[in-house]
């Protein structure tokens, strides 16, 4: 069989990894990779949850992760964002000083 039979499930639970990093670092792709683009909603708790079928709090906790990663922001009332990347590895900085 091909490994396409569970593509929304690449968390492993038996993994020594917490399930919330396996959660976030999933995010964290998606992210780096464009399918969830700046400035836009990342998916609720609850539909995260669903997906990948894992707890709310586990979606919860991945947020959180995210969020000290500073890969997205949580409004109050309105859900998480991705946040903006700056498109280079230098900082701006030493761009000025050339």
């Amino acid at each position: 069989m091909s490994d396409t039979e569970e593509p929304m499930t690449p968390l492993d639970p038996m993994s020594a990894r917490p399930l919330y990093v396996q959660l976030a670092d999933v995010i964290a792709g998606k992210i780096a990779s464009g399918d969830l683009a700046p400035d836009r909603p990342i998916p609720s708790e609850n539909h995260l949850a669903d997906e990948y079928g894992v707890a709310r709090l586990t979606a919860r906790r991945a947020a959180q992760e995210l969020r000290e990663r500073g890969l997205i922001v949580t409004v109050r009332g309105k859900g998480s964002f991705v946040v903006e990347q700056p498109t280079g590895d230098a900082p701006e900085e030493s761009e000025s000083n050339t």
